[in-house]
């Protein structure tokens, strides 16, 4: 008999031939799993692609963080989140990808579980993110305020001025205030305060891609350039005309990367299981409703 999971496990979705090796991807702070939506259809090709949502964030309540009206989080405990997905599905090794607090969970995971990641993509990701105390400050006005004046500056901090109007930019952006919880959204701040793995860089052993945005406001090309002369034998990309988002914003080259980064390095982890009675059902369609 199959029994519920001991912890709770953050919303997911699955897409992909159900024996392909598995890969995992890693939202940003403010976004849902429907941030990864332009790579999918070709990630999920040869790949069994299980993406998850932040706590407070699309489908993942911020209750997964523990009781409490404010509850906080870290780098670390939210990649216990990951693992113990990737554990209720049957999947020992995968291959991972994500943006930038996404990233900085599987950069942890590198370099914390190395037996467990087969490969390593941190899109406008960095080893710090800058001050604490900005992300602190960040907290405490979303607790006190919600989420308006975050989601009103998102845009500027996202993409560049020539795409923040877009279809896609517009999307993600009312998103903030429809899928985003105040409490996840702030407890992710304090993950970002207090994340800081410089000194650990040189722990990452699985083959990794650095992509960084050339105008990138939130994480420079500096984050990544950091990144990649810190992991041994990382490959750094820097995209002209993107911002922090920017597999959304210059969605086929990240694309191209990425695939090429994949078959370069390819795994045989165990494909993700179907998930058993506790556990969120995939549901192909959720990434683009949300």
């Amino acid at each position: 008999m199959t029994h519920p999971p001991a912890t709770p496990l953050p919303h997911h979705t699955a897409d992909g031939p159900e024996d392909a090796p598995p890969l995992l991807l890693g939202p940003s702070l403010g976004t849902s799993l429907a941030v990864w939506d332009p790579q999918l259809p070709s990630l999920a090709r040869h790949h069994r692609v299980i993406r998850w949502d932040l706590p407070g964030h699309g489908g993942t309540p911020a209750g997964v963080l523990g009781p409490g009206s404010a509850p906080t989080t870290t780098v670390p405990g939210l990649a216990r989140l990951v693992l113990g997905l990737a554990d209720a599905l049957g999947i020992d090794r995968f291959a991972y990808a994500g943006i930038s607090l996404g990233g900085a969970v599987g950069a942890w995971l590198a370099a914390h579980h190395p037996e467990r990641i087969a490969s390593l993509a941190l899109l406008c990701s960095s080893a710090r993110f800058g001050e604490p105390a900005g992300w602190h400050e960040r907290a405490a006005l979303v607790r006190e305020a919600g989420l308006g004046p975050v989601a009103d500056a998102a845009a500027s901090r996202w993409f560049t001025p020539a795409f923040a109007g877009s279809p896609q930019a517009r999307t993600l952006v009312a998103a903030v205030r429809r899928s985003v919880t105040p409490a996840g959204y702030a407890a992710c701040c304090d993950a970002l305060a207090a994340y800081d793995l410089r000194a650990g860089l040189a722990r990452i052993t699985a083959p990794t891609l650095v992509v960084a945005g050339r105008d990138d406001p939130a994480t420079p090309p500096a984050h990544g350039r950091e990144l990649a002369d810190g992991i041994t034998d990382a490959r750094l990309l820097e995209l002209s005309g993107a911002a922090h988002l920017a597999n959304v914003e210059r969605p086929d080259p990240v694309r191209d990367a990425l695939l090429g980064h994949l078959a370069t390095h390819p795994h045989h982890g165990s494909p993700a299981a179907a998930p058993g009675p506790g556990a969120p059902a995939p549901h192909p369609a959720e990434g683009t409703a949300q």
